[in-house]
């Protein structure tokens, strides 16, 4: 993709509506990419890190902790099997996650539109107190701003999270390498056509409800059972965008096996009427993590074991090859290049 120039570049909708463009790549596609690189990070200067990740990691006399913020815009504020309130605090819980930090405390900050109904706003309070509890992390400070009618859309939340790393673990995209084998840990595109499908009132024969969970605790039981040398949670953008990030962070090659893909029946009819690639649709209750394959059997194993890994796959595996690119091979044994999201999708889904 041709770098953008900034000077005369301005936000295109679906990327105007889309969260988190500051705050790391978090799967947002190549002009996320784009206008980190070549607007914030350069206006920022020596201030800034350049390191990307969902979280950022800093060692503080002898403990190393996991910081990460993210704002939460989905529309709507209650969707099929969550609310704005409980996908924000799940959101941050595993952004820590996959830095594999023990998330200890959240921060949340809500902008209110006036008018919104308080029996909402306590809705979606309520469910970041559920959620919080699920996650067993602590809400300990918070702000509250109110915009004019008209000049916001409802409730947007703010959280950011604190976690500690133990030991020496470094799981950095930059650290998956040839041959290590790629898993999911379940069914992909659930929460993008979950939201859709009650913004637009499309009906699908099956109910579709969001995969919105804190993945805390699959991460300590992978870590648990074997080496992981890479984590993420594929949220915007989906698989494609996270895969693609890894092989330019870590300068390798993957190659994914379509049929061995975990897409809901549902997931698919629904990206076959709405014209959407399963791989491309956000998801905010699944991990990916690159493991060695000697070590691949037990922790796939010890995932399918937790409630939230049931479903979990392997779909493909690191390569020396086409460096930087990911790969897939079709049904009818064909390949095709997964690229890099050029935009969202589908705006306001997180």
């Amino acid at each position: 993709m041709p770098e953008i120039d900034i000077e005369s570049w301005t936000c295109p909708a679906p990327l105007r509506d889309s969260p988190n463009i500051v705050m790391g790549h978090g799967g947002g596609g190549a002009l996320s990419a784009e206008l980190i690189e070549h607007l914030f990070l350069p206006a920022f200067g020596s201030a800034a890190t350049a390191a990307l990740g969902d979280s950022a990691v800093v060692p503080i006399d002898g403990v190393r902790l996991a910081f990460s913020t993210d704002s939460y815009v989905v529309k709507p504020m209650v969707f099929p099997g969550g609310t704005i309130g409980d996908l924000a605090v799940n959101g941050t819980v595993n952004d820590l996650a996959m830095s594999g930090a023990r998330p200890l405390v959240l921060s949340t900050a809500f902008i209110l539109e006036e008018g919104t109904p308080l029996g909402d706003i306590r809705h979606i309070a309520q469910s970041m107190g559920t959620a919080a509890l699920a996650a067993e992390v602590t809400l300990v400070t918070g702000d509250t701003k109110v915009v004019d009618s008209g000049h916001g859309d409802g409730v947007f939340v703010n959280t950011a999270g604190i976690g500690v790393i133990h030991g020496d673990l470094d799981i950095r995209p930059e650290n998956a390498r040839a041959g290590d084998v790629v898993i999911v840990s379940g069914d992909i595109g659930v929460h993008g056509v979950a939201v859709m499908s009650c913004r637009e009132g499309l009906e699908f024969g099956t109910a579709v409800c969001s995969d919105t969970a804190p993945l805390n605790g699959l991460v300590e039981t992978m870590l648990a059972a074997g080496t992981v040398h890479t984590m993420r949670d594929p949220t915007r953008g989906g698989v494609a965008a996270t895969l693609n990030e890894i092989a330019g962070a870590a300068g390798i090659g993957i190659s994914i096996v379509e049929k061995a893909l975990p897409i809901p029946g549902a997931v698919r009819d629904a990206c076959g009427v709405l014209g959407l690639d399963p791989l491309f649709v956000a998801n905010e209750g699944k991990l990916i993590a690159f493991v060695p394959r000697p070590d691949a059997d037990a922790v796939l194993e010890a995932m399918r074991r937790h409630p939230l890994g049931a479903s979990a796959a392997i779909i493909g595996e690191c390569v020396a090859e086409h460096r930087g690119t990911v790969v897939a091979r079709t049904t009818l044994g064909a390949q095709r290049v997964v690229d890099l999201p050029l935009g969202e999708q589908l705006p306001r889904i997180c």
